[in-house]
């Protein structure tokens, strides 16, 4: 037996053969390392997932907003479809389609229907973008439904058609009383469209075919959006007053920096070079009445806040919100069908409480008396 005292081990751990492994390894590493690289750039390694039938997991690419309405439309008439199959109520009812913006998709143009039922809807179209033509005998300004209501009740954020549609028949204390869907168009021809100014001095008559195709192009545009409920982006939005309150001679300068060029520096809108109105009338004789919604200041702050200028929503802040409504509302515009008595009899009774000029002094006067036209049918077309 060897004498353990004798016996020596040489440890392969030393300082010098360790720092020699990781150099090699090191080494090793490096010239793996540029050798992926190589195939990589080279390509050989998208050449050989595709001949061993492997796709590589790489993201899809965004859709664009057009696109990813249209695919949540796709979805939902799919899904429709599945359910009008379903004999034994197992296929829940499809979700309404919506946007990449939570915002509610209408149909698109090319979805209306052939037939009788499709010439009402493209009837009720023209009649909500060109109403002054369409609905000629009873406008009474050269206002349209989708001046208020913009891309012909389709926009979001401008008490959109969809919107609307889902919410009638419904009370409304502007007239203390349940209003059907008919009775709300009503009121637009009397207060937007100012009715009694018109050829026959006053909105269309019940049950009159107009109501009917506005409302069956309302009902198109409202394709699978759920009734009674308060959709996003279904009204004008609600601008909180700011601490300074609103003011129209600040609101001269935002009107004159940022909304003159579409309406004309004295507020009467701009045609095109055949004449046909472009820009709608803000003031005066040709604008809505002081019954519209819009001649309240704080409807108007949203609407503008949301939408304008044209193109370009959001940009302004809400104290220049404000203050261009304030200034817009501050002029004479036609008068308050509901007045028959003085002007203040109809602040105090119609505009007690709202954010309005009705009834004040403005520059010295007492505004509310109303503008009216020189012609019954003066109003451009178009």
């Amino acid at each position: 037996m060897n004498d353990p005292k004798k016996t020596t081990t040489k440890s392969p751990y030393t300082l010098g053969s360790t720092a020699r492994r990781m150099a090699a390894a090191a080494g090793g590493g490096l010239v793996l390392f540029a050798f992926g690289a190589l195939v990589v750039q080279t390509g050989a390694w998208q050449r050989f997932q595709t001949m061993a039938g492997f796709t590589p997991d790489t993201p899809a690419p965004a859709l664009t907003r057009e696109a990813a309405e249209a695919k949540a439309r796709q979805e939902m008439l799919a899904a429709r479809a599945e359910r009008k199959k379903d004999k034994e109520g197992k296929v829940a009812a499809p979700l309404q389609p919506t946007g990449p913006d939570g915002y509610f998709v209408p149909p698109l143009e090319s979805e209306m229907p052939d037939g009788p039922e499709g010439d009402a809807i493209r009837r009720g179209r023209d009649i909500f973008i060109h109403t002054p033509q369409y609905a000629q005998r009873y406008v009474g300004n050269s206002m349209a439904c989708a001046q208020c209501h913009l891309d012909a009740g389709r926009r979001e954020n401008s008490a959109p058609m969809w919107a609307a549609y889902v919410q009638y028949p419904k009370y409304r204390a502007k007239n203390n009383k349940v209003n059907t869907l008919e009775e709300r168009i009503n009121g637009c021809f009397n207060y937007s469209m100012n009715a009694q100014a018109s050829e026959a001095g006053k909105a269309p008559p019940p049950g009159d075919d107009i109501y009917k195709d506005l409302m069956i192009y309302m009902y198109w545009l409202a394709d699978g959006a759920p009734t009674g409920e308060q959709m996003r982006g279904g009204g004008y939005i609600k601008v909180k007053e700011t601490p300074q309150g609103y003011d129209h001679a600040r609101g001269a300068k935002v009107y004159a920096q940022n909304c003159a060029l579409c309406h004309g520096d004295d507020g009467q809108g701009r045609k095109d070079e055949s004449g046909k109105l472009r820009f709608p009338p803000l003031w005066g004789p040709e604008a809505y009445n002081w019954g519209a919604g819009m001649a309240r200041i704080d409807t108007a702050a949203g609407f503008i806040k949301a939408n304008m200028p044209l193109g370009k929503p959001h940009s302004l802040s809400d104290q220049d919100a404000w203050d261009a409504a304030a200034y817009i509302n501050s002029h004479e515009r036609p008068k308050d069908p509901r007045q028959t008595g003085t002007i203040e009899e109809a602040r105090v009774r119609f505009h007690k409480d709202e954010k309005s000029y009705y009834g004040k002094e403005v520059g010295g006067k007492i505004i509310g008396a109303g503008v009216a036209r020189t012609s019954p049918v003066a109003a451009p077309k178009g």
